[in-house]
C-alpha cells in the first residue's frame, strides 16, 4: 500500500509518499480502506519530533479518518463494505489502516467520509469542552480563543446551541468574519486591546474562557468574572505562566485542564459523542465549512498550507 511517511524529523521536505507493507491484523482489529483522512497540527508536531509517535521509521502520522471495511479478521460486529470512521487510531496517513473494534464509529448514511474526517477530532474536542470541562448554561457569556480555528468554530456553534453568548478572539478581520458567521456576537483581534474590548462588552467579565493559546493564560484569567472558569486545552502560542493558587482562592476562579483522551474512554463514549455531532449536523444545528482537499500524495503541500495558518477550515487528505 501507499503511505505518507517520514524517517527523520524536520520540515515538510522529510515527507515521503512510498510503498510499504499493508498492516497485519491482530485480534480485535478490522482493516479499513481509507477514503478521507483528517490533517491536524499534531501531525506537524509529530513530523518535527516534538509530539508522541508510535511505530518505527518510516513513521506514519495521522489519527483521524473514515473509510470502508475491507477485512474483518473473523469479527462479526462489522461486515465488508460497512462505512466507518475513527478519531484516535495511529498510522492513518495510509491507504489501509488496522482499526481496533473499540475505536470504530459507525458512519450514518447522511454523513460523508469527508465530513467525518473533518469533524471528529476537532468536533469531539469542542463537545467535551462545552459539556464536560465547562457545563455551558443558558445565558452565559463565554470567550473562545482562536475562534476561527477548527476547534474554535465548533466550540462557538456548540456554545451558542447550548444557550451561551460567544465572544471570539482571532488574528485577522477575515477570520473575524468567519467567527461571526459561526454565531459569535462579538469578535476582537489579538492585535488590538482585546481585554478592554471584552470588558466594554461584558463589564463584569465572562463566565468562562476557552484557552488554546497557553501564553495568554494570565490574560484569560483577567477577563474572567469572579467565580468564573478558565478551560486550558492547548499551547499554540507557547507555555503559560504559572498560575498562583492564591489568585484562584482570592477570586474564586477555577482553572480546568482539558484533554480529549480523558473522555474517549470506551467504545460507547466514542459512539455517543460522535453521533451527537452527526445529529447536530444532520439537523442543521451546526454547519461546517467545506474542507480543503489534498491528495495523500500531496502531503507536503498540505502540511505547508496548514503551517501557513491561512486556512480557516479543515484540511483533509484523500488516498
Amino acid at each position: 500500500m501507499k503511505a505518507l511517511t517520514f524517517s527523520k524529523f524536520g520540515n515538510s521536505d522529510v515527507l515521503e509518499y512510498i510503498e510499504i507493507p499493508s498492516p497485519e491484523l491482530k485480534s480485535g482489529e478490522i482493516l479499513v480502506e481509507m477514503k478521507a483522512i483528517g490533517l491536524n497540527f499534531a501531525d506537524v508536531y509529530r513530523r518535527k519530533g516534538n509530539y508522541h509517535l508510535k511505530g518505527n521509521p518510516p513513521f506514519i502520522a495521522g489519527y483521524e479518518g473514515a473509510g470502508i471495511v475491507v477485512k474483518t479478521n473473523g469479527n462479526s460486529e462489522f461486515k465488508i463494505g460497512d462505512r466507518v470512521a475513527f478519531a484516535d487510531v495511529p498510522f492513518a496517513n495510509a491507504e489501509f489502516v488496522a482499526v481496533p473494534l473499540e475505536h470504530i464509529i459507525p458512519l450514518p448514511d447522511n454523513i460523508s467520509f469527508e465530513i467525518a474526517a473533518t469533524i471528529l477530532l476537532q468536533g469531539l474536542t469542542a463537545h467535551y469542552l462545552a459539556t464536560d470541562s465547562h457545563k455551558t448554561q443558558k445565558g452565559e457569556t463565554v470567550l473562545v480563543h482562536a475562534s476561527a480555528g477548527g476547534v474554535g468554530q465548533f466550540l462557538t456553534q456548540i456554545s451558542k446551541l447550548l444557550g451561551a453568548k460567544v465572544i471570539g478572539l482571532t488574528s485577522s478581520s477575515d477570520k473575524a468574519e468567519v467567527s461571526k458567521q459561526n454565531g459569535a456576537v462579538a469578535v476582537f483581534l489579538y492585535s488590538e486591546d482585546w481585554k478592554k474590548q471584552v470588558f466594554d462588552f461584558c463589564p463584569n467579565g465572562v463566565d468562562a474562557v476557552y484557552d488554546s493559546i497557553g501564553s495568554n493564560l494570565t490574560d484569560s484569567f483577567e477577563v474572567t468574572k469572579m467565580c468564573g472558569q478558565v478551560v486550558f486545552f492547548g499551547m499554540a502560542g507557547g507555555d503559560p505562566e504559572l498560575v498562583n493558587p492564591r489568585m484562584l482562592m482570592d477570586t474564586s476562579k477555577t482553572l480546568t485542564g482539558g484533554d480529549l483522551w480523558s473522555y474517549l474512554i470506551s467504545k460507547e463514549e466514542r459512539i455517543k459523542r460522535a453521533h451527537q455531532l452527526f445529529d447536530w449536523i444532520a439537523n442543521g444545528d451546526i454547519t461546517i465549512a467545506a474542507p480543503t482537499i489534498f491528495k495523500l500524495s500531496e502531503g507536503k503541500l498540505a502540511h505547508d498550507y496548514l503551517e501557513s495558518r491561512k486556512s480557516t477550515g479543515k484540511i483533509i487528505l484523500i488516498p
